[in-house]
């Protein structure tokens, strides 16, 4: 019987064993370079194109900068690749774009990554930090994943705009299980608040992500410091206590209904407190603190504020959105910081040229990120013949050079290590290995939170998790099924080809001679086992290498 047992449990592991290699090898289809049709071009699209890029070159013209030369097509497409789907091409997803006309792959590229499942997912973990933070929440009542997916399912529908998603997390009902929008509001809810939403901590997440108002310090005084400014250019109004909690009124009566298993319900309680020096509490009614003309009169609280916030006229919620998605496209916010955008002050005329572009075409994210992408200041090229400056960079003079979020160095080292993308084509096997490397590649390495586009330096540790951690060595040792670098060496002869290869893969970009002569240097003369050894270790530089975490 043992030795049956043995027999079976043997078995198994090498049936195991040949799914993984096939599946590694052999069991996915082709990149199809045709299934991805051309963007659909309108003239309003182009025109507003136009606009941007002349008020863009007038933002250098006015710093009395240089504008940089175009990118190479492959630099633009690794910049769309880490800030649509947080990692670099494959080799496989090269040689697809290389097929395409050179004046056509940009294009064809951005339509390619905004048709992949891996974009709406991407975006989806991106965005619900904002709406939800990072912490898990309260157990029983909060499911981010259920979140995510929601999320992500509603970016993949292209008839969905992005009005609508945020209206259906600001007033809808139900269990955060079968109605996952009411996880924003349910995120809140810890024993401290006794099944009820936090309307002090909803408020402060509307105003911040949806509207990019900091007005958090007018929970407890008013605005002595003259930062904030409601009511219009020709008459504005003093941020005060009341603007802040007239908007947390609208919450007031976010509750779990009874019986539980109902979920979200609006139970009408009032909202109520005391202002700085006052002596009692004070019922609040729900008001907005600025165009409070389009606001409806009729409706529960939070349809009424949804219908407010997501209204076409209301500039900064096309602003707030446009700037979040400016940042992840340029690892830079157009407005630092990117939840903080002035109702009355100068900002970039591209800002309000692509918020009125968004908003007059049904707050289509997927228009919007084409619009950037197509951008010449997204295009144009890190470096010059010219000494760049801070001043290059804030005028959008050249693209900035910016660090990795940690996510985005992560996935970056996954698709290094694999010749083919890591997709939902992927096999179970590998989809699932990448994701738990991932989450323990995070927790050692980092995370920058829900402000992450604060860009911080290289810490010691980082620094020793890419160089001395588990997970970059078994990435770059020699293994046949799973390095790049492996299958390389052993089905490619010719070692200048094979130095090519290994730049595409690692760092999206072909060698320069120096270092190809480098290289070509170092292979001299070794044989099979030892050149096999002889890449794993040029993967490990490459990877340590400080272009590898940086966005340029």
């Amino acid at each position: 019987m043992r030795r049956i047992a043995r027999w079976l449990l043997m078995t198994s592991a090498l049936f195991v064993a040949f799914v993984i290699v096939a599946t590694t090898l052999n069991g996915r289809p082709e990149i199809d370079v045709h299934r991805v049709q051309d963007r659909r071009v309108d003239s309003d699209f182009e025109e507003t194109l136009r606009t941007a890029n002349i008020q863009l070159s007038d933002m250098a013209r006015a710093a009395t900068v240089e504008l940089a030369p175009p990118a190479d097509n492959l630099a633009i497409a690794r910049r769309l690749s880490l800030a649509l789907v947080g990692s670099g091409l494959s080799l496989e997803e090269i040689r697809a774009l290389e097929s395409i006309p050179a004046d056509k792959q940009i294009d064809w590229w951005t339509d390619y990554l905004l048709s992949d499942q891996r974009w709406a997912d991407y975006f989806a973990e991106r965005f619900s930090r904002a709406y939800v933070g990072t912490n898990d929440g309260p157990f029983l009542l909060f499911r981010k994943r259920k979140l995510n997916t929601w999320l992500a399912e509603q970016f993949r529908d292209e008839e969905v705009g992005y009005d609508q998603i945020v209206r259906a997390m600001l007033s809808s009902e139900g269990l955060w299980t079968d109605t996952p929008q009411v996880n924003f509001v349910t995120a809140t809810m810890d024993a401290a608040n006794e099944g009820r939403g936090d309307p002090i901590r909803l408020a402060g997440r509307t105003s911040r992500a949806f509207l990019a108002q900091r007005i958090d310090c007018l929970q407890c005084h008013d605005d002595f410091l003259d930062e904030l400014h409601f009511g219009d250019s020709e008459n504005p109004i003093g941020g005060t206590q009341q603007h802040f909690h007239e908007l947390a009124a609208f919450f007031a009566g976010t509750a779990l209904a009874d019986p539980v298993f109902r979920g979200i319900k609006d139970d009408g309680q009032v909202y109520k407190f005391k202002y700085l020096g006052d002596s009692e509490p004070e019922e609040v009614q729900p008001a907005v603190p600025f165009q409070s003309e389009l606001l409806p009169v009729e409706g529960k609280p939070r349809k009424r504020l949804a219908e407010w916030v997501t209204h076409r006229e209301n500039r900064a919620f096309s602003r707030a959105t446009v700037n979040r998605v400016w940042a992840l496209l340029f690892s830079r916010a157009l407005v630092e910081p990117v939840d903080n955008i002035p109702l009355d002050g100068s900002v970039p005329a591209v800002l309000d040229t692509l918020a009125n572009d968004f908003s007059e075409h049904g707050f289509d994210l997927r228009r919007l990120i084409r619009l950037i992408a197509g951008l010449d200041a997204f295009q144009r090229d890190s470096r010059a013949e010219f000494k760049v400056t801070t001043e290059h960079e804030n005028a959008w003079a050249v693209f900035p050079i910016t660090q990795l979020r940690p996510e985005q160095v992560a996935g970056r080292l996954f698709q290094a290590c694999k010749l083919t993308a890591l997709d939902s084509s992927s096999s179970i096997f590998t989809r699932l290995k990448a994701f738990g490397d991932s989450q323990n590649f995070l927790k050692r390495f980092g995370d920058r939170g829900e402000d992450e586009f604060q860009s911080e330096a290289v810490t010691v540790t980082q620094r020793l998790v890419m160089m001395n951690g588990n997970l970059v060595a078994e990435r770059t040792k020699v293994d046949l099924v799973n390095n790049a670098g492996t299958r390389i060496a052993s089905l490619v002869a010719d070692d200048q080809c094979a130095i090519e290869l290994i730049f595409l893969s690692v760092l999206n970009r072909t060698p320069t001679s120096p270092e190809q002569i480098e290289f070509m240097k170092y292979l001299d003369g070794k044989m099979r086992n030892t050149r096999q050894r002889a890449f794993a270790d040029i993967c490990w530089a490459m990877i340590n290498s400080t272009e590898f975490s940086w966005n340029h």
